[in-house]
């Protein structure tokens, strides 16, 4: 690969909305480099697998030196790993609580940081996350605290890192997904899944990594929270 290859970092990456937006970018021409718990190498020489929990501050230094050692930089960062739980608020776990802070916290903040140092000495930079539409508009039938909490955060962290980078030349931004159709979702369930949204149906992993790649390109936008929800975060209907 070239120097002037750009480079994108993804968490998350094995499936669904991470491994499209994967796939988004290769067709862009980046390298990736792609991370998630358990991640298959790759027969593209264009994506380098690290595999690892991102909520450790180990792996999310393994990835970003990958990044670094194979490819010489790092363009863009994509935010994507996370854990959904839906529970009663009275019915989640210690464990339910660590699991889902250190992936979609801690892991947001190693890996951020980490990038972040990378972009300030090229004085460029993008960094993504994907957050849920849930954040802005809760339904009584997905009892969602723990994502509004964690994904919230990260809402508002995009807001004040644009604010940060602006004049470093780091653009931050975040994609806010309505239901989407990934593994995570049974067959059976679309139907009910598909009438949450003001559309009537679930999105596609594609409208996702669309939505990231308009970010991508779009060089006076930073600080926004794009919303693929099927209309989920106007209000209700």
């Amino acid at each position: 690969m070239s120097q002037e290859t750009k480079v994108a970092v993804v968490t998350g990456a094995s499936q669904g909305i991470g491994a499209a937006i994967v796939s988004a970018y290769r067709a862009r021409g980046y390298a990736v480099v792609a991370n998630s718990r358990n991640i298959a190498e790759s027969g593209d020489r264009g994506i380098v697998a690290v595999g690892g929990d991102i909520g450790e501050r180990a792996v999310a230094e393994k990835v970003l030196a990958t990044a670094v050692e194979r490819f010489g930089r790092i363009d863009t960062l994509v935010n994507n790993a996370g854990i959904f739980i839906a529970k009663d608020f009275t019915e989640y776990t210690e464990e339910d609580f660590r699991n889902v802070l250190s992936v979609n916290v801690a892991g947001f903040f190693y890996v951020s940081q980490l990038a972040a140092k990378q972009m300030l000495k090229r004085g460029e930079g993008h960094i993504v996350q994907i957050t849920t539409s849930l954040v802005n508009q809760p339904m009584a039938g997905v009892p969602s605290v723990l994502a509004s909490l964690s994904k919230g955060g990260l809402d508002a962290a995009t807001r004040s890192l644009a604010i940060e980078y602006a004049p470093k030349g780091i653009r931050v931004n975040a994609v806010s997904p309505g239901i989407i159709k990934t593994p995570m979702h049974p067959q059976e369930n679309h139907a009910f899944l598909a009438d949450l949204h003001p559309v009537r149906r679930m999105g596609e992993v594609s409208e996702i990594a669309e939505a990231v790649l308009y970010l991508e390109d779009a060089k006076f936008v930073t600080g926004e929270t794009l919303h693929v929800d099927g209309g989920q975060h106007a209000g209700r209907w």
